[in-house]
């Protein structure tokens, strides 16, 4: 017969090897979802920093564009009068006084009418 001691003794170790089997149980189910979080973390990142690097070629492609139309408004802008010579240009047109001009048509009428008075006609 089995000594009452013996089988205290078994089943005291049986339940603590229960209660052990529990908590690595319970920590594996821990372990498992903490590594599917870190994965999905991950995942998450991932796609972040490549959407982040997507963002960055853009904006590199468009500080190439806004520097070559920037070297491109430097070459125009040298082509622009400068103040000086608008200033030249400016006493010159005040000299001539185009406003005093007369067209073509303005002309011709003014020697019809001069011819009139003198007394010859022309057609």
């Amino acid at each position: 017969m089995p000594n009452p001691s013996t089988s205290f003794e078994v089943n005291d170790i049986d339940a603590r090897l229960r209660i052990i089997e529990g908590k690595y149980n319970i920590t594996r189910e821990r372990l498992l979802s903490m590594n599917q979080n870190t994965i999905d973390h991950y995942k998450d990142l991932t796609s972040d920093i490549k959407l982040i690097n997507d963002d960055l070629k853009d904006i590199k492609d468009e500080l190439v564009n806004l520097k070559k139309t920037m070297k491109i408004f430097m070459k125009e802008l040298n082509l622009f009068a400068r103040k000086d010579n608008v200033k030249v240009l400016e006493k010159y047109i005040k000299m001539w006084n185009p406003l005093n001009f007369v067209t073509e048509e303005e002309v011709i009428e003014l020697i019809k009418k001069n011819k009139i008075k003198n007394g010859t006609r022309t057609e």
